[in-house]
C-alpha cells in the first residue's frame, strides 16, 4: 500500500514525516486554499520536507486543456522531483491527460465519481485515478464498490494506471479499500493516526513499561529511569 497525506499543512506533514513511512503528498486548490499562504511558497515548503524522491501530487486551477498543461509545467520546475499533475476528469481535462503523457509528465486523475471516468483516464494514460469514496457514500451512493469495479476494470485491460483512494472520513472506509487491493490512498493527517490508535494498544504499553521498570532500570536512561 502506498499512503499518501492528503494536506498542505507543512507543521503536520513534517510531524508524521518524522514518525511513519508515507510516501508522498497530494493537494488541490482547496487543501492549498485553507492554509491561507501563497501557492509557490507553498510547494516549496512541502517539498523541502518530503524531498525529492517522494511525490508531491500538485492540481492546476485551470479549465482549458493547454492552460492545464503550461500550469502543470510550471509546477513540475518549481518543485522539482517525483511531481505528478492532477488533473480532474473533465472532457478539457481528458486531453490535458494525453498532452501530458505526451512529453513526459505524471498524471494523478481526480474527482473520480463513476467507474467509467477512471477507465477513461487510464485510457488517457493516467499513472494514478483516484476515486472520491466518502462524498459518494454522502450521496447515498456506495463509494467503496466503486473502487472495486475500477480495480477490476485495471485489472481486465491490464491497464498500468494505479488507484488511488481519497476522501476519507472513518478508519473503516480506509480498511475497506485496503481489503480490494487499492494500490494507495491519500489520507488526512487526523486520520492518518487513527489507523494506528487502539486502546488496548496503549494499555499493553502501560503495562510493559509498569511491569518491567523494576527489573530494566539500568537500561534506561535520562527521564524514563526517573520515573
Amino acid at each position: 500500500m502506498i499512503y499518501m497525506l492528503d494536506t498542505a499543512n507543512v507543521k503536520e506533514i513534517e510531524r508524521l514525516y518524522d514518525l511513519y513511512p508515507i510516501d508522498g503528498v497530494t493537494t488541490n486548490p482547496s487543501i492549498i486554499a485553507a492554509e491561507q499562504k501563497p501557492l509557490r511558497a507553498q510547494l516549496l515548503e512541502i517539498r523541502s520536507v518530503i524531498g525529492e524522491d517522494a511525490m508531491l501530487h500538485v492540481q492546476p486551477i485551470s479549465n482549458k486543456a493547454e492552460d492545464i498543461v503550461a500550469e502543470a509545467l510550471e509546477y513540475r520546475d518549481l518543485v522539482k522531483g517525483n511531481f505528478y499533475a492532477k488533473v480532474p476528469v473533465t472532457p478539457q481535462g481528458i486531453k490535458a491527460m494525453q498532452m501530458l503523457k505526451n512529453i513526459g509528465i505524471r498524471v494523478t486523475a481526480t474527482a473520480i465519481f463513476t467507474q467509467q471516468q477512471a477507465l477513461i483516464a487510464a485510457k488517457a494514460g493516467a499513472d494514478f485515478v483516484a476515486p472520491y469514496v466518502n462524498r459518494l457514500d454522502n450521496i447515498s451512493s456506495d463509494g467503496i464498490g466503486v473502487v472495486a469495479d475500477i480495480m477490476k476494470f485495471i485489472n481486465a485491460y491490464g491497464y498500468p494506471t494505479k488507484v488511488l483512494a481519497a476522501s476519507f472520513k472513518n478508519v473503516e472506509q480506509v480498511h475497506r479499500v485496503s481489503l480490494l487491493g487499492s494500490h494507495s490512498a491519500t489520507i488526512a493527517p487526523e486520520l492518518f493516526e487513527a489507523l494506528l490508535y487502539h486502546p488496548l494498544t496503549e494499555r499493553a504499553v502501560w503495562d510493559f513499561y509498569h511491569d518491567g521498570v523494576p527489573y530494566y532500570d539500568e537500561l534506561l536512561i535520562g527521564e524514563e529511569s526517573a520515573e
